[in-house]
């Protein structure tokens, strides 16, 4: 089992950051490789025609093998999920009166793109809402209500694998199997999982699986990643930029235009991918995740958490039952609602970082977290 990586970070002593779910700490890796990349920008001659390639395919196979890709072709690299999505949204099949289905209170980027799509098309949009927290065997029944929303009609089922305000799991190899049964996309935001919790996509076989890379894949803001499988192959991407034509290595060439793309989803990648601070930052982290590996990353935090969870129960806090739950990120809600306000003071001025979601205290912790950020959270949250 993994000791404790707080070494591999530059988080000030003192502060007891459990917020990974917010934003991800720069490891000392990450934050050398951005800088190492603005020096290199500034002496642009040392920057060659084949690094606006080579270090996109770094990236594409890295990420590939966290989510057992078997094509890093079938990677694009986006800047954001909410981009990752109307890619996704642009290249939907639908008739007026087919749905999409969603969750209720799902992150805001995986819903807007779909309400976009019902107004100009005339679908509508599925949102399965969730049983009563409190309610005993709540997340078998949420996703047994998902099973139950996808029909002939459905055009997308749109899920994560982890609900970002409590770490609610979903079952997604059964909703995956539904939504082909109903000749629907099935549409993954593993924003919160993918990086932590073990992804794969012979597995679960999403059709688009789309990440930011700033939290659990520890990587720079502004970047993302995004799985598209076949279903893409012959998509319209948002952009039409020089770089996703066949054949754009050859930059001498480019004054001869192409209409036919580069491979696969590549023809999905933002314009300006090639950022020589972001993408080394980027190939960084992963590099990172792949070396601790995501299996063990998630024992950690589940030892972690483990203590966080029983002492807090004891107390009265509601957490999703164990089974149903991702050991990394795990939303508190206190018998009393009303004194959430005051919770999260208390908290503030332990100096311990944590993050209100709906009407749940979301903790999430990682390789840098030990004792010491438990001991300051469970005093913070004596009641």
């Amino acid at each position: 089992m993994l000791i404790c990586q707080k070494s591999h970070f530059a988080l000030p002593p003192g502060v007891h950051y459990l917020n990974c779910a917010y934003m991800a700490p720069l490891a000392h890796a990450v934050r050398s490789a951005g800088i190492a990349g603005i020096d290199r920008r500034a002496a642009p001659h040392l920057i060659r025609p084949r690094d606006f390639f080579e270090e996109s395919d770094v990236v594409r196979s890295l990420f590939s093998r966290i989510v057992n890709a078997p094509d890093p072709n079938r990677i694009a690299i986006v800047p954001s999920v909410s981009y990752g999505l109307a890619t996704v949204a642009r290249n939907v099949r639908a008739t007026a009166g087919d749905n999409i289905v969603v969750l209720e209170e799902q992150f805001p980027s995986n819903v807007y793109a779909w309400r976009r799509l019902c107004a100009e098309q005339g679908l509508t949009l599925r949102t399965v809402a969730s049983p009563p927290h409190q309610h005993s065997g709540r997340a078998v029944e949420w996703n047994a209500r998902v099973l139950t929303a996808i029909d002939r009609r459905t055009a997308v089922v749109a899920l994560p694998q982890v609900h970002w305000t409590d770490g609610t799991l979903f079952d997604l190899e059964r909703v995956g199997q539904r939504a082909r049964e109903c000749r629907a996309l099935f549409v993954v935001d593993g924003t919160q999982s993918v990086g932590a919790l073990p992804f794969d996509t012979r597995r679960i076989q999403p059709d688009a699986l789309i990440c930011a890379g700033y939290k659990w894949l520890l990587g720079p803001y502004s970047t993302g990643l995004a799985y598209y499988g076949r279903a893409f192959d012959d998509g319209t991407p948002l952009e039409e930029g020089w770089i996703t034509r066949r054949d754009s290595e050859n930059f001498a060439d480019l004054v001869r235009y192409r209409d036919d793309y580069q491979g696969a989803a590549i023809r999905y990648d933002v314009g300006e991918r090639s950022n020589f601070t972001l993408l080394p930052m980027l190939a960084a982290a992963l590099e990172l995740v792949l070396q601790w590996t995501v299996p063990a990353i998630q024992d950690y935090c589940r030892s972690v958490s483990t203590e966080v969870t029983q002492t807090l129960r004891e107390r009265g806090y509601w957490i999703e039952e164990d089974e149903w739950r991702a050991p990394h990120l795990f939303g508190l809600r206190p018998a009393d609602a009303g004194s959430t306000a005051t919770l999260s003071d208390r908290l503030a001025a332990r100096d311990v970082a944590v993050s209100l979601r709906g009407d749940a205290i979301r903790v999430s912790p990682h390789l840098y977290n030990d004792s010491g950020d438990v001991e300051a959270l469970l005093d913070a949250l004596a009641l």
